[in-house]
């Protein structure tokens, strides 16, 4: 009679700090591992700043197009300048141009 007292003795006194340990473990590993974790949560700042990183980019490539949209339209173009550079882009010439000749090893531009 004696053994099985100090045998349920010895399992209460074992039980709870056992299932008390089980339960700080369980929850512990969920702090960290868990759905809802640090891990997780260092993951959602990760992408959070990728996020952030490609709003950035997008409005940067947004404004430098804007600014290119701006510039074709009709009263942002000079005319004689546009007229300068389509004729040296296409070697060509007015009736009344003077032409100066280059030499073959000097270059305009």
């Amino acid at each position: 009679m004696q053994i099985v007292r100090h045998i349920r003795r010895a399992v209460r006194a074992i039980i709870p700090p056992t299932l008390f340990l089980g339960l700080s473990v369980y929850f512990g590993w969920n702090a960290l591992h868990g759905e809802h974790g640090m891990h997780a949560y260092h993951t959602q700042l990760q992408l959070r700043e990728q996020a952030l990183q490609a709003q950035q980019d997008s409005k940067s490539e947004q404004i430098v197009w804007k600014r290119r949209i701006s510039s074709l339209n009709e009263r942002a173009l000079d005319a004689d300048m546009l007229d300068e550079r389509s004729r040296a882009m296409l070697n060509l010439a007015k009736g009344g141009d003077i032409v100066i000749p280059y030499g073959p090893h000097e270059k305009l531009y």
